[in-house]
Parts: structure tokens; sequence; C-alpha cells
């Protein structure tokens, strides 16, 4: 596999002989259905240089080449950040979101977003693509986050994501001694009727899993450090699961944590370990914490 300008180009291993391209595509490469339809649209798929259809079939040591890097418009406004970069290459990059900053806009207006700083970045280093987050952070969460560079890295990533096969890390100070060691959260959150943004623990929500591990108590404070992993993705799932065990986020006021030493939620997200989606390397990226948080001493 390797970048040719705006192709992405596939030599047909000697087991993938006599398959039709949608088979290796969809079985091998891992696009989607409807990816592939766009790209049989847009003249998109070519076979030894040749514009191929999806029907033909292919022989060992064919090249079959997936137009990919395509120039398409930003979808948000670049903004000049800082960005703090974990992992790039050509399919995707891994950025160190700061807090309190939004990860994508919620509005046209909204300019000052991780979203609009990485445009930012591709655009000073000649990338022209549109904005593609795999999974998003709050606004007062800080940590990992991933983006793909095109549509291919984005569907396969996004199966990736809903299959658990992308494991996320979260780091945590709550309230209080936790006194499980390891621990499972399985109770299931919705909205919250009396509030607009507020998620709760609901029997009617949908199922949301959260298992922990204490690091270690800090006497002195009555403050428990904890990581945890996630079997789902819920909106405030950890600070909805952390408030309801009875030991909120420090510094998460909308659920109950008292501010101490921190002005938002003590929640980083630490660590990302994912199949790359086209190489399927195993990758590994740690977050360093914030300043704000250096005081947990990890």
């Amino acid at each position: 596999m390797k970048k040719i300008g705006e192709w992405l180009e596939f030599i047909i291993k000697e087991e993938w002989k006599d398959r039709t391209v949608f088979s290796i595509l969809s079985e091998e490469i891992g696009a989607s259905k409807a990816l592939i339809g766009q790209w049989r649209e847009t003249n998109s798929i070519k076979r030894n240089d040749t514009l191929a259809d999806v029907n033909h079939k292919v022989c060992s040591g064919d090249h079959l080449s997936l137009h990919v890097f395509k120039t398409e418009p930003f979808n948000v406004t670049p903004t000049e950040q800082d960005i703090a970069v974990l992992y790039e290459d050509d399919h995707l990059i891994i950025l160190n979101k700061q807090a309190n900053m939004n990860t994508h806009p919620n509005d046209p207006s909204d300019k000052d977003t991780l979203a609009n700083g990485l445009a930012n970045y591709y655009k000073q280093h000649g990338i022209q693509t549109t904005i593609n987050h795999i999974h998003r952070l709050d606004y007062g969460t800080s940590g990992a986050i991933i983006f793909a560079k095109h549509a291919l890295a984005q569907a396969i990533l996004h199966k990736d994501l809903e299959n658990r096969i992308i494991k996320r890390t979260y780091l945590a100070a709550v309230q209080g001694k936790v006194k499980q060691k390891i621990g499972k959260i399985d109770l299931a959150i919705g909205r919250d009727r009396h509030h607009p943004t507020r998620r709760r623990v609901s029997p009617k929500g949908q199922k949301a899993i959260t298992n922990y591990n204490v690091d270690y108590y800090d006497n002195k404070n009555n403050i428990s450090v904890l990581s945890l992993h996630l079997d789902t993705g819920r909106t405030h799932q950890i600070r909805v699961h952390l408030s309801h065990l009875g030991h909120p986020i420090i510094g998460d006021e909308l659920y109950g944590g008292k501010i101490n030493k921190m002005k938002r939620q003590a929640l980083h997200a630490r660590k990302i370990r994912l199949i790359h989606p086209l190489t399927k390397e195993k990758i590994e990226v740690i977050a360093p914490l914030p300043p704000d948080m250096n005081w947990l001493n990890i």
C-alpha cells in the first residue's frame, strides 16, 4: 500500500485473485457499501491505471488504486492555534486537546474549537481536506482525540470505534475514597428533563458501561485517582457514572464536584490504543497531563 499523489494504491495478493473489486474493497480494505458507491459514481477506482468497475475481477499482482486524497474545502474556518500532535501519518492524526475548548463548532460563528485549529494546521502543511473527528471530548475534558484525513480512514475508524477495537483510557480525580479497587458501572444514561445539558442515570436511557481501576488514594486531600475505559460512548458518561457512584469528579460543578485546584472537571483522555485503519499496525498514544493536572503526580 502506498500513496501516489491523490491516489492510494494496493497490490492484489495471490489469495485475493479472481474476486471482484467490490469484494476486495468491502471485505479486505474495509470500505463501506456507501463509500464504494461514491467512488463508483466519481470514477475514483482504477485497476492498473484504467478506470475499473466494482464488478471487475482482479488478478494477482494487479494494482488497485483509490482516489482518496482528494482536495476538498475545509468544513470549518481555519483559526490560528497551538496544536499538540501526538501521532500523524497520511491517514489520521491524533491531537492532545486542551481543556475548555469544544471539539468542533456547534454553529458557524464558533471559530475557536479544536477542529478550527486543525484546519489551520492542515492549511500550513499544504493539506486541503475536510475535518473529520472520530469521537469527541467534552468542553472541559483534555486529552487524546482522533481525526481521520480521508473518507476511507474515517469509515474504518468509525467501525472500529463501534466494535470497541479502539480502546480509550481516561484519568479522573474524584472526591472521596473509592472503596472498590476495580469496578464496573453498568447503568443506562438518559437526558435530564429538568436541565438542558445534563444527563442522568435512567432505566429508560441508553446502555452505558464504565470500567475503572483505582490508581491511588490521596488521604490528605480525600481524593481518589482512577483510570477508566468505556464499553460505550454516551454523552458525559464518565461524569454521570462517577457522580451516581457518590464520587463526582473534582471541579465538575454540573455533576456535584467541588472546586479543588481545578477550574474544570479533572478528566483527561490519557491513552488511545488502536489498529491502524490501513496498515493494521498496533498504535498506542499517551497524552501528557496538562499543567492544571500536574498536581496529581502521575
